[in-house]
């Protein structure tokens, strides 16, 4: 649960109706849907393998598969670099955050009659944006400092599920709405001319790996917590199955009601037919939403759903943070409690540094983190697991777990695909977008 938690976050109610938006709608989903079943699961595996075969931070961890000083360092480095991509995920993560805090407050103001209080909290100032940036990064200090049993899997036991009921809920709504069907015609019917586009490719590819936290540590951290008897096919396939679904029905309800919203008198798109305010689009399109459906009913809607939206911000931010947590928790004397606000402390100042520079430096963080640095991380990841972790370990890894026959069919194929396979598409996408 903590796991799926993890994956199941921003990057799918936030990232991937965005994406799939701005890049061709029913071709993006397509590829996504590919790349998620060719890389996402297997890298998945991959680093939950890593993860508790090295029992460690995911730079120690990467160290241990050398078999000397240059690939230790190298895996290292690659583990290290992880580390530090998850910290800048973070700050980015936590104004978005933020702003699902400040919009869950607004329809409450507006019921208590303090309009211009509920105006404040939905417009873009660079007061709101700090003051609920380091509210919600208070929120994820107070959740992780109990620890991955006590905090996180307890909270993400709770919250998943509802969060995944108002989704479907949603859904139904949304789609009996006047213009839905446009939208759903946009992300079901693919344009086959798109598919092989460039920023189409590394855009799936950075949401697939963005998605299921690939790239950023905190899947080896998870792994380095899990029993050696686990079966990791099994539970990588529930967490893949899990936020792959979320981020569809994400997109189910969050792109008709893009539709629904234009037919409303919203502007959704420029005169070009590119997406209008693209990094906001959640934040445009379900408000618009919400105040057509009048009354009460509207505002309390808006309450449930934004609630819901924090809620799976919070429980990918909190395993984010727990990456370079468990890093200063191993390599120092620092106890827990003290490491979780040294590190919500940094972040907090780097957010609040991205917050005063938000222009220049947000949506710069999100490609450099997302488009190119996980990509390139998950890249080294596969080298090593398939060329430098010596064989004999990695099937001893995989016949020690429960329900794993070495002559069965997936752990047969795994190796030698996660080995060639992996490491050809995440190289052929990456030379895509450098070529273009």
């Amino acid at each position: 649960m903590a796991a799926a938690g993890s994956a199941v976050g921003v990057g799918n109610i936030w990232g991937f109706p965005t994406q799939a938006a701005t890049h061709g709608g029913g071709a993006f989903l397509l590829v996504y849907l590919v790349l998620i079943f060719l890389l996402g699961y297997p890298m998945l595996v991959a680093e939950l393998m890593i993860g508790r075969h090295g029992q460690t931070n995911p730079a120690d961890a990467m160290a241990k598969l050398g078999s000397n000083a240059l690939t230790r360092n190298l895996g290292k480095t690659i583990g290290f670099a992880s580390i530090l991509t998850a910290t800048l995920i973070c700050t980015f993560y936590s104004i978005l955050s933020g702003w699902f805090v400040s919009f869950t407050l607004a329809p409450l103001a507006k019921m208590l009659g303090m309009a211009e209080l509920a105006h404040w909290l939905t417009s873009f100032s660079l007061e709101r944006n700090l003051l609920f940036t380091l509210i919600f990064i208070l929120m994820v200090i107070l959740v992780i400092r109990q620890g991955v049993q006590q905090g996180i899997e307890a909270w993400s036991k709770r919250l998943m599920p509802l969060l995944l009921a108002i989704l479907i809920l949603g859904v139904a709504y949304i789609l009996t709405q006047p213009g839905a069907s446009q939208g759903l015609n946009a992300l079901l019917i693919p344009d086959f001319d798109r598919i092989w586009e460039p920023q189409v490719l590394i855009g799936a590819l950075g949401q697939t790996f963005f998605s299921l936290t690939v790239g950023t540590g905190a899947m080896m951290v998870y792994g380095a917590y899990l029993n050696r008897q686990e079966n990791l096919a099994k539970l990588t396939a529930y967490v893949t199955l899990t936020d792959t679904s979320v981020a569809f029905l994400a997109a189910l309800m969050i792109i008709p009601a893009m539709y629904v919203a234009q037919h409303n008198g919203v502007a959704i798109f420029a005169e070009d037919g590119s997406l209008l305010n693209a990094d906001t689009l959640v934040f445009t399109v379900l408000p618009a939403l919400f105040d057509s459906l009048g009354g009460l009913a509207g505002q309390l809607i808006a309450i449930v759903f934004f609630i819901l939206m924090t809620i799976a911000g919070l429980t990918s931010a909190i395993s984010i943070v727990e990456v370079p947590t468990s890093y200063m928790v191993e390599k120092t004397e620092i106890q827990r409690h003290s490491a979780t606000y040294l590190v919500g402390g940094g972040i907090a100042l780097l957010a609040t540094i991205m917050v005063f520079n938000f222009d220049a430096l947000f949506a710069l963080v999100i490609t450099l983190t997302t488009e190119r640095a996980q990509p390139f991380i998950a890249l080294g990841i596969a080298l090593y697991t398939g060329w430098v972790w010596h064989r004999n370990s990695l099937l001893k890894a995989i016949a020690a777990q429960e329900g794993a026959k070495l002559d069965g069919l997936f752990w047969r194929i795994w190796p030698v695909y996660v080995k060639y396979v992996c490491p050809v598409l995440i190289l052929a996408i990456i030379l895509q977008l450098l070529t273009a």
